[in-house]
């Protein structure tokens, strides 16, 4: 009689592993059809590879959040970055700003696709970089206008997108040739001309007359964003940032910490997670010289760098482009009341800071985002060991080079940093 056992025991076995994965199919939690897994409000996160999507603005958005490895041991909490320098059109956190207020005015009726609408704004690099890549992905033309002052690659890269860049020189707010307010009044003019091209486009910087059969398309209206005013800019957050930070943390968040320019991340996030953890403490991270941390901590826009009879300087005394600023926008306005603490972070702190997430992680962060990180310390020293601090990486490094990275200096080759080096860093440490 022939020896079958073997055959016997390969059936059972293979019998086994189908009804093991048949149990692990039924106890799989079942979803409606063509729900995603993983979902949060608004936004779609989800497990997985990503699906297809319509176009580079389709790449905006569920950005990752992860541990920074280092600051989360040296603390004993653990401090998550949000990763939106990895949007898709501009590479930072202004793409979501960016599309949103480029589709509420197309639903306004304010910008027609390709009938050569021109949008405008006054802005300090990121928010224009974005918005002159999603205007060529729409069928818009770009014009920004920014302070001389912001690192050059900024206005290079806009070029190179097809942008009109003015670089302005700085001036405060309240002075008509102040870069946003003359991106508004271009804005305005061009509407006003009736499809005549305004006078500024002759000679803004960089620009010449186009090659033969590259004519620009026809000039419609002119469209002002207003990045710091505009409800648009906190709405982004509050339909996408937030419910992504809300979805990725599992509901289980202590703090968030984010600096301010316009106000419209730190404003948005909280309006949507407050209501959701009203224990969340909710940290504005700000930079020598702006006058929101006492805003915040006084009720008071007052900075010692701004003493009696020289309030209108001309520029916030800091290295640090696109947080920091010395008036409340819309934007800010929208989410004060929900900020509980606020943390100013010195040049040479946010130096230092960038210098070590370097050399401890790899991670090559802009100047906003290393004060971010600084504030993300500090809150976690304030809270104790154990609490989760989730704070923003704006964008990449790589467009702070001829400014920020050329103070903070090479990192090197060997190097042993200690935390407290960063938290204690002074001036004469970059000379």
């Amino acid at each position: 009689m022939p020896d079958h056992s073997t055959a016997y025991i390969g059936t059972a076995f293979v019998t086994g592993v189908c009804l093991a994965l048949a149990y692990q199919e039924l106890s799989r939690p079942r979803h409606e059809d063509n729900e995603p897994e993983l979902t949060s409000p608004k936004n779609g996160t989800r497990a997985g590879p990503p699906s297809i999507v319509e176009g580079i603005e389709g790449c905006i958005g569920n950005t990752p959040l992860f541990r920074i490895k280092s600051l989360s041991d040296e603390t004993g909490c653990e401090i998550l970055g949000k990763a939106e320098f990895l949007n898709g059109a501009g590479q930072s956190s202004k793409d979501r700003v960016a599309l949103s207020m480029i589709e509420i005015a197309e639903e306004q009726g304010l910008l027609t696709p390709h009938s050569g609408d021109t949008i405008y704004e006054g802005t300090s690099g990121s928010t224009g970089i974005s918005l002159a890549t999603l205007a060529r992905a729409k069928g818009y033309l770009a014009h920004i206008c920014l302070p001389s002052d912001q690192a050059i690659e900024k206005s290079d890269l806009l070029l190179k997108l097809g942008a009109i860049v003015d670089r302005v020189p700085p001036a405060p707010i309240v002075e008509k040739d102040n870069f946003v307010n003359r991106a508004r009044a271009l804005a305005k003019t061009h509407t006003a001309s009736s499809g005549t091209p305004s006078a500024s486009s002759a000679s803004a910087e960089g620009q010449s007359d186009p090659p033969a059969g590259h004519e620009p398309m026809t000039r419609g209206r002119g469209f002002f964003a207003d990045q710091f005013e505009n409800e648009a800019n906190w709405r982004a957050h509050y339909e996408g940032t937030g419910p992504e930070l809300y979805a990725q943390c599992g509901g289980r968040l202590d703090a968030f910490v984010a600096g301010a320019g316009t106000g419209g991340t730190i404003s948005g996030v909280a309006r949507f997670l407050k209501p959701l953890l009203p224990s969340l403490n909710v940290v504005l991270a700000d930079p020598q010289g702006s006058g929101l941390f006492n805003r915040v901590v006084y009720g008071v826009m007052f900075d010692v760098k701004e003493r009696e009879g020289t309030r209108r300087r001309p520029q916030v005394d800091t290295i640090v482009e696109g947080i920091g600023i010395n008036r409340v926008t819309a934007n800010f306005e929208a989410g004060k009341e929900m900020i509980d603490d606020a943390v100013r972070v010195t040049d040479a702190q946010a130096l230092a800071m960038a210098r070590w997430l370097v050399e401890k992680d790899g991670i090559f962060i802009g100047s906003s985002s290393a004060v971010n990180c600084v504030a993300a310390v500090k809150t976690a020293r304030r809270l104790g060991p154990g609490h989760r601090i989730v704070t923003v990486l704006s964008d990449s490094g790589s467009r702070h080079l001829s400014k920020f990275w050329a103070k903070a200096g090479d990192v090197g080759g060997a190097v042993d940093t200690k935390l407290e080096d960063v938290m204690n860093a002074q001036d004469e440490d970059f000379h």
